[in-house]
């Protein structure tokens, strides 16, 4: 669970405004890296359950650290602008980053629990920095393949590419054309480049690095060569959905939406092939019994004169979380899920925002017979209490005299009147019902408790503690963007509520009065950059 809390906030610290550039090859590299330790050491960090106390003055320098890029990139961008341009800010920026991360890890995990996890897990540090790196190296020579100068392998690729492509839009488009000599494909209505970046070839290069580091360490596990088989399985899939991805940006673009193709579907296809490439080539390797062993035999020793047979699947049915951690994990996970898809296919004004109200309308509905065990009566404080965090929320706005103009309110206006009430309504309903229990199930609920013993659903809502609601409220305050300040108070508002009265409705019941009073203000002041 702590492995998961550092990696989201090493992800929403990473996307403060101006902060994620100062990472540079840190990021491909830190994040794959990572992703392959934790991915590795699954196994070993099932066994190892410990309780980890949680160091608060590190916690404490990692926000200060913070509160510094903040304030550098505020003060840039109300008239100190020399500070984005200063090489010393830079650096100064890129080394408080780096020390934030730290700090967070430290603050998670002690140091002598990291000492003792990597000594304990021999070499898995050094596969997944070499995994990180492999991927980062790989970029640039699987990118320089999409050059006119490049090899045959490379030309090769390029030429199927194109091809496929062609082929696939013919079925729709029967003026369409294609140029793979200047990496243009398109119609005479909407017609696309496609850089090295943006050729795949970097997908297929990490996706490489991914699966062979994958199979190498899982080696005794699996059954080889029928293993093998599964490498090329998988950069065949990332070959075929980038084809998809181009295709797709023409489509959306030849129909008018050339927005939503260059902005919303162009930044997050790409990342959306890799995970389910990975995610399907990892469950395949685990699950399919042509591929994995049920066994494997442990070398004789010394004191063993046989062999020890390690049986796989006693280690796969060993209990882990709670059984509810589904009921109140998954709602959130669907808006988070529905809000990439719905991202996807937007440009500057996200039309498929109802999309979130439906996903976590459907978990809810799901996990409602474990849910409706949860007491959901509320006092009078409940509402009282969201109307404070409510006026608390507009703060910012009225000290920083702000008139920040938002484009939604623009882009509702050209909608038809139909159409426009209906987001507005979806809108509404989303802020007012489902984003309030999800929320709250997954930050209060769960994390909270989860933080004060590992069987969170046993933990009464009135037992959580000054440190869980701290923690939680942060996390809950970096979702919220450029509002985390406020956003952290309101958490800590909602999370002592839900202390004092015993019961998680009062914080969903306050969660929902701010939400829907927030709605009104947008609403009757056309105060749009609030949403």
């Amino acid at each position: 669970m702590l492995a998961g809390i550092l990696t989201l906030d090493v992800v929403l610290v990473a996307s403060i405004f101006h902060t994620a550039a100062l990472l540079g090859p840190f990021a491909p590299l830190g994040i794959v890296s990572y992703a392959v330790f934790l991915g590795l050491g699954h196994s070993y960090f099932k066994k190892h359950k410990e309780d980890l106390p949680f160091g608060a003055r590190f916690f404490v320098a990692h926000i200060a650290c913070i509160a510094i890029i903040w304030s550098i990139n505020f003060a840039a961008l109300h008239g100190f602008s020399f500070l984005l341009n200063s090489e010393g800010a830079h650096i100064v920026s890129r080394v408080l980053l780096l020390a934030a991360i730290s700090l967070t890890a430290l603050a998670c995990i002690p140091a002598q629990v990291w000492v003792r996890t990597i000594r304990e897990t021999k070499w898995l540090w050094l596969y997944s920095i070499l995994t990180g790196t492999l991927a980062w190296c790989l970029r640039f020579p699987f990118q320089s393949f999409w050059d006119s100068s490049s090899t045959a392998p490379g030309r090769f690729l390029q030429r199927m590419t194109f091809h496929s492509v062609k082929v696939l839009l013919r079925v729709f488009l029967p003026d369409i054309y294609v140029d793979s000599e200047t990496f243009i494909i398109g119609t005479p209505r909407f017609s696309i480049f496609v850089a090295e970046a943006c050729s795949g070839l970097e997908g297929i290069g990490l996706v490489l690095a991914f699966t062979v580091i994958w199979l190498w360490y899982f080696r005794r596990e699996s059954r080889f060569p029928q293993a093998l088989l599964l490498v090329p399985c998988a950069l065949l899939s990332v070959w075929m959905l980038n084809v998809l991805r181009i295709s797709a940006l023409v489509l959306i673009g030849n129909a008018g939406y050339g927005e939503v193709a260059m902005v919303g579907f162009h930044s997050q296809a790409g990342w959306i092939a890799f995970t389910v490439v990975a995610f399907a080539f990892s469950m395949a390797t685990r699950k399919l019994p042509w591929v994995r062993r049920r066994y494997y035999f442990l070398p004789s020793t010394a004191d063993h004169a046989h062999t020890t047979p390690i049986f796989l699947d006693d280690e796969d049915t060993q209990v882990g979380e709670s059984p509810l951690t589904g009921a109140y994990l998954v709602p959130f996970l669907a808006i988070l899920a529905a809000s990439f898809v719905s991202k996807a296919a937007s440009g500057y004004f996200e039309w498929l925002y109802p999309l979130r109200f439906l996903a976590a309308s459907i978990a809810i509905w799901y996990y409602w017979p474990e849910l409706k065990q949860i007491n959901w009566r509320f006092s009078w404080w409940a509402p009282i209490t969201g109307t404070a965090v409510f006026a608390l929320w507009l703060v910012p706005s009225f000290l920083t005299h702000s008139n920040e103009r938002s484009q939604l309110g623009a882009a509702l206006a050209a909608l038809s009147p139909v159409a426009r009430l209906s987001w507005i309504a979806f809108r509404v309903a989303a802020a007012v019902i489902t984003v309030p229990i999800a929320e709250e199930l997954a930050f209060r609920g769960y994390l909270a408790r989860r933080l004060v013993n590992r069987e969170f659903d046993i933990v009464p809502f009135s037992a959580v503690t000054i440190l869980s609601i701290g923690l939680s409220s942060v996390l809950f305050g970096l979702m919220h963007g450029h509002q985390w300040i406020v956003g952290i108070l309101a958490g800590l508002v909602y999370a002592g509520l839900m202390k004092w009265k015993g019961r998680l409705g009062d914080a969903v019941i306050a969660h929902a009065t701010s939400n829907l009073l927030l709605a009104i203000w947008v609403l009757s002041r056309g105060d749009w950059s609030q949403w």
